[in-house]
């Protein structure tokens, strides 16, 4: 679980996030959806621990899904500040740009990187990569290229496949569907959803594309300057006529 507690964040006189209160559940896939300047990267970024909140703060309880028979996992009476905590960081999977590459790297070193970081060998590295393999679509692995001199849209492909590598309990994507191609925008969802369905991890997403979040999110919440206006349950897809009338106003 999330808890967010009197967050703010401020640029000059721009108040970038100002949230009271706010929870997210463990399990939820939650989309975070508003224009341009909303807060939803500078949220992000607080959450991530990669700004200085000016007050409030983010806290982690990790809980072990049932029957998976990890002992490193905190009780669910452990509240984690990342601030104060690096312990999170084992459980967490983000990818907000392509500054989260190491771009001199070819993208199986980077791979391999991720996965030794995480005690991974190769061998279970490249077992986990073949669960990717239609997302890749023979683009990104074996093309002989820096990550630096691929395109826009095969370094989201590395920056998502390797926030998922480690199998975290909690994602944290910006824009994941942005620069993919309408194919691997819609294997995107795919993979997701498989995910979440065989892990019950928490995913937390940010898009523009109302569609794709609403397809994919089992809540969602709407951000206009900083502030958390609605908290949208998404059965069946049912915020998305609330989100097109506020977004068509």
């Amino acid at each position: 679980m999330i808890t967010i507690t009197n967050l703010k964040k401020q640029f000059g006189e721009n108040t970038a996030v100002d949230i009271d209160h706010f929870t997210i559940n463990d399990g939820d896939i939650l989309g975070l959806v508003g224009n341009n300047g909303a807060g939803k990267t500078t949220l992000f970024r607080l959450m991530l621990d990669l700004l200085k909140a000016d007050n409030g703060q983010v806290g982690y309880t990790f809980t072990a899904p049932a029957g998976n028979g990890d002992a490193s996992l905190p009780t669910a009476t452990e509240l984690i500040n990342p601030a104060e905590s690096e312990e999170w960081k084992q459980h967490t999977g983000a990818y907000i740009d392509e500054g989260f590459l190491i771009d001199f790297l070819t993208p199986e070193e980077y791979f391999y990187f991720i996965g030794k970081v995480n005690g991974l060998t190769n061998e279970e590295v490249d077992n986990r990569l073949s669960l990717f393999e239609h997302f890749m679509n023979g683009e990104v692995l074996g093309q002989k290229k820096l990550i630096r001199n691929l395109s826009a849209g095969n370094k989201q492909k590395v920056g998502i496949i390797s926030t998922l590598l480690n199998r975290p309990q909690l994602i944290i994507l910006d824009e994941p569907f942005n620069f993919l191609d309408p194919t691997s925008q819609n294997v995107l969802k795919h993979l997701l959803a498989d995910y979440h369905r065989e892990t019950r991890a928490t995913i937390l997403i940010s898009s523009h594309n109302l569609a794709h979040t609403v397809d994919i999110s089992s809540r969602i919440a709407l951000l206009e300057h900083g502030v958390i206006i609605r908290d949208l349950p998404n059965e069946a897809g049912s915020a998305e006529k609330e989100l097109e009338e506020y977004f068509n106003s």
